[in-house]
């Protein structure tokens, strides 16, 4: 066993037993855990076919509380977006999206949008925030498909306000282009930008929701959009080989997701904010020579922490924390962009929500008192 199999799998061990922690990862759940949670409202409901079904509940529930015409369930946000992005291609007929450069479809897909539908991009920002409408009117060539993700995760779960968001948009369709929303954590957005969701969603057309990320579901995503664009998503879908046979366990899960975790996000997002003034105040009090909170007030229930320590230093101290004293604060840690630096994401749930201020400052002491030199 690697040394990083032996911290992963210390990680998860550390995350079941813990007493106390801010959310539970997605790793430590078991099969049968799973399972469990997945008894239908009526058991005597058939089984999907291809799509109908509990599939199509799903779909109409999601085309309800975003506000559109039609939506369609696939079984990866990754299938979802690339399809969505191809067909607004070919109504446009421009292949050209922009989108920022830390965006899921250029880290995160293996260049699916230029590799398999031979699409490109550009990029209105480099810089680690959502591009502003300036730079969106001022992109140098004609683009078909504005992209934005909203959370922007890698710049630590970033949104722009309800203000920006609208001249974004305005932007794009002064340039004669369409607006694709990544929403893969949209469900979260409305705090922040002090909106409902199919108010948020109505900007766009076309919005990708995940019902995992923040909805607790076993796999899945929704497309949502005019009922013309569904119709030729779903025959990209069956292209693309997401028309799977029976979907149940995945849409069933999302409808729970849906019923139980949806109405929970708005005091996720008020619990995150008290977690992270509380981590500012007891990093500012500790012998850290540095640190950051990204960003300061967070815009949804996650958001990121900087400390000027190795990535391996820091995992191994967060993993002690929770073997030694039942408390997991910190899971694993990343290299930052300048050495010496890491960074780790902090998401905040149900099982977050009963932290205070000074469990916090107990939890980061802990952690702290484990940074072997």
């Amino acid at each position: 066993m690697t040394n990083d199999e032996d911290l992963a799998r210390r990680l998860v061990a550390a995350g079941r037993a813990a007493e106390r922690t801010l959310s539970y990862g997605g790793r430590e759940a078991t099969v049968g855990e799973l399972l469990a949670g997945l008894a239908a409202p009526d058991p005597d409901e058939p089984a999907d076919v291809y799509g109908d079904g509990v599939v199509t509940r799903l779909e109409e529930r999601v085309a309800q509380l975003l506000g559109t015409q039609d939506a369609a369930f696939f079984p990866s946000g990754t299938m979802a977006q690339q399809i969505a992005l191809r067909c607004w291609a070919g109504r446009t007929g421009n292949p050209v999206v922009a989108l920022h450069p830390a965006s899921h479809p250029e880290l995160w897909e293996g260049g699916a949008l230029s590799v398999v539908s031979g699409l490109r991009t550009v990029h209105p920002t480099k810089e680690p925030r959502q591009p502003s409408a300036e730079e969106v009117a001022d992109l140098a060539e004609p683009f078909g498909t504005l992209m934005l993700e909203l959370p922007l995760r890698e710049a630590g779960f970033l949104l722009p306000t309800w203000e920006e968001l609208e001249a974004l948009v305005g932007a794009a369709r002064d340039r004669d282009a369409v607006v694709h929303f990544d929403g893969a954590r949209l469900w979260e957005s409305t705090v922040h930008f002090g909106r409902p969701l199919e108010e948020i969603a109505g900007l766009a057309d076309s919005v990708y929701v995940s019902f995992y990320k923040s909805l607790g579901g076993l796999s899945g995503a929704a497309l949502a959009g005019s009922s013309s664009l569904i119709a030729e998503a779903r025959v990209w879908r069956h292209r693309y080989g997401g028309q799977v046979f029976r979907q149940f366990p995945q849409a069933l899960s999302a409808l729970d997701g849906l019923e139980r975790e949806l109405p929970r996000l708005p005091s996720y997002v008020a619990q995150a904010r008290t977690v992270a003034a509380a981590l500012g105040e007891a990093l500012a009090g500790s012998p850290v020579p540095w640190f950051r909170i990204n960003p300061e007030t967070p815009h949804t229930h996650q958001f990121q922490v900087w400390l000027p320590y190795g990535a391996d230093r820091l995992t191994e101290a967060g993993v002690r924390t929770a073997e030694e004293t039942g408390t997991v604060l910190f899971r694993r840690w990343s290299p930052g962009p300048v050495p010496g630096v890491s960074v780790t994401e902090l998401t905040v749930t149900a099982a977050g929500l009963d932290w205070s201020a000074q469990d916090v400052h107990e939890a980061l002491k802990a952690f702290v008192t484990r940074l072997d030199p």
